[in-house]
């Protein structure tokens, strides 16, 4: 039944479990274990767990359950495994699906957490990797070989706003037989149409819009049956990067709310794009739902709206940017996004800090460069404090 529901729909009702008390809140299943009722019984379980049967905390439980069969209705996948954190998922999906003498093509802009993996982590385990501009459907082609076993972008790139071709490039993967895992952050559950367009494993931070209220991390990596239980579930269930019940609790609860917060935040990121092009103090303006970005039509047939997330280079570099982001009187300054309220973030000081300066300067992350991502308050008092603080620049 709930394939044939629309999305917000998906967002309250699918995966719902109820208790023999019938409650109408989801129910919050803490506990670490569970009672057999004979021995037996545990036997069989081991060797075999049926659905709606659980073993341990780390392997499944009820309340995770929920949020990974609800994230699944509204992505188009068979199956999810629900994670700790939005890098345990990246990392999970990566090093589930890996290793010693494959080869991975990446896009080379992403958050750098995610650099991190891909230029240190998987190398240290034989996994050679490519990094391409993800623009250039070129540049993949020529790096993707017969024997690339796994292909991994941001469908947006953090934070700098590049748009992967999702189609092409999914295309040029499966062609040598090559998987697509890709990070969805930024395009959102709501506006996502990635497994559609190619992708095989999509993966979300759920602390971004999913959680959305700031309260606690999570992550989910989405895809087949096959390969969440056949080899996602038995990695993460074995190094231990589950998703507590708690927090499973938590995402529920966001996604009742998500697909309103998510459109009022793209409308309010679009009309805030609206209000700061060609201000004399930006140097550059990045919206994908703006005409002036290179690839708007792309992000338009992909998602069919430009996200929550903007960016911008205030003229003067650092410390014009840092008496902008000072300035702010509701925006607050924070490394996180996706959150109901309006957050401002300089990147090449906090999350890229770490990347080498000629990398932040092929990337575009330039020390004049903010981050902002829209929340639910008033757009156009969003707006006047943006245009005041721009004037402390």
């Amino acid at each position: 039944m709930s394939k044939d529901w629309n999305t917000r729909t998906k967002l309250v009702h699918s995966g719902t479990k109820r208790s023999q008390w019938g409650e109408v809140s989801e129910a919050i299943f803490l506990t670490q274990g569970f009672v057999y009722d004979t021995a037996e019984q545990a036997e069989a379980r081991f060797i075999k767990t049926e659905p709606d049967e659980y073993i341990y905390a780390r392997y499944g439980n009820p309340t995770v359950a929920m949020f990974e069969e609800r994230m699944a209705a509204i992505e188009g996948t068979e199956d999810g495994f629900a994670t700790a954190s939005g890098m345990a998922a990246v990392n999970g999906a990566l090093m589930s699906l890996v290793k010693a003498g494959d080869h991975v093509v990446a896009s080379r802009a992403l958050f750098g957490s995610c650099l991190y993996i891909l230029d240190d982590i998987l190398p240290r385990f034989g996994v050679e990797v490519t990094l391409v501009d993800g623009r250039d459907l070129a540049a993949w082609e020529a790096a993707i070989r017969k024997d690339t076993k796994l292909v991994f972008f941001e469908t947006i790139s953090n934070p700098t706003l590049e748009v992967i071709d999702i189609k092409s490039v999914s295309a040029l993967a499966h062609k040598v037989g090559a998987l697509v895992v890709a990070d969805n952050v930024f395009a959102t559950p709501v506006y996502s149409n990635a497994v559609a367009q190619g992708v095989d494993v999509v993966v979300y931070s759920a602390t971004k819009h999913i959680d959305g209220q700031g309260r606690a991390l999570g992550g989910i990596i989405l895809g087949s049956r096959d390969i969440i239980r056949g080899t996602v579930e038995p990695y993460m269930k074995h190094t231990g990067g589950s998703m507590s019940p708690f927090t499973a609790w938590i995402m529920l609860k966001g996604l009742e709310t998500m697909d309103l917060r998510v459109r009022a935040q793209a409308a309010s990121a679009a009309k805030m794009a609206d209000a700061l092009d060609g201000h004399p103090k930006i140097a550059k303006l990045i919206y994908p739902g703006h005409t002036s970005h290179p690839q708007h039509d792309l992000v338009m047939a992909q998602m069919g709206n430009g996200g929550t997330m903007l960016s911008f280079e205030v003229k003067g570099g650092k410390e014009a940017s840092f008496r902008m982001l000072n300035a702010l009187q509701i925006a607050v300054i924070s490394n996180n996004l996706g959150d109901a309220k309006t957050i401002a973030t300089p990147p090449a000081a906090t999350t890229h800090q770490r990347l080498p300066a000629e990398q932040k300067d092929m990337l575009g992350i330039t020390p004049g460069l903010v981050r902002l991502s829209l929340g639910i308050e008033d757009t156009d008092d969003l707006i006047a404090d943006m245009l005041q603080a721009l004037e402390q620049a």
